[in-house]
C-alpha cells in the first residue's frame, strides 16, 4: 500500500522529552475529551505508527488485538477524530501531533467516514447541541 500524509502540516516530531507519547496528551488536557475505548486506540496507533504516525491495520485486525467490539471501535476513532488526534481515510491512520490545546470539533482537513462509521459519540453531539445553544 502506498502511504501518503493526510494532514501534512501536523507530522509527529519526537518531543523535547524524547518519548513518542507526547507528555502534553496529560498536561494540556487532550486525554479529557477520550473513553478508555480511544485512549486504548490511541496507544495502539501510536506503538504501530511509523516515524510520521502513520499505519494501516485493518478494523478487523485492530478489534481482534485490542479486544473491542465494531461498534466500540467506531466510536474511539471518531472520539480521537474529533479530539484533534487522529486522521484517518480508510484504511489509513495518521497520528498527528498535538495542538497547543484540544479543538472543540473535527479538524477541516479530516473526512468524515461514511455508512455505520459515521456514528458520533453522545459526548460529542451534547457538546456540540450545548455550544449552539449559549
Amino acid at each position: 500500500m502506498q502511504k501518503h500524509l493526510l494532514v501534512p502540516s501536523r507530522v509527529r516530531r519526537v518531543p523535547r522529552q524524547f518519548s513518542w507519547i507526547d507528555q502534553r496528551l496529560v498536561r494540556d488536557n487532550h486525554i479529557a475529551h477520550c473513553n478508555v475505548e480511544a485512549l486504548a486506540l490511541y496507544l495502539f496507533l501510536v506503538t504501530v505508527a511509523d516515524a510520521q504516525g502513520l499505519s494501516y491495520y485493518g478494523d478487523r485486525s485492530i478489534a481482534r488485538l485490542l479486544s473491542l467490539p465494531s461498534e466500540p471501535l467506531i466510536r474511539a476513532r471518531e472520539t480521537l477524530i474529533s479530539a484533534g488526534l487522529i486522521a484517518y481515510e480508510a484504511p489509513l491512520y495518521q497520528v498527528l501531533a498535538l495542538n497547543a490545546t484540544p479543538p472543540t470539533t473535527t479538524p477541516a482537513k479530516v473526512r468524515q467516514p461514511r455508512g455505520a462509521e459515521a456514528l458520533r459519540s453522545l459526548r460529542e453531539i451534547l457538546r456540540q447541541s450545548s455550544g449552539a445553544h449559549r
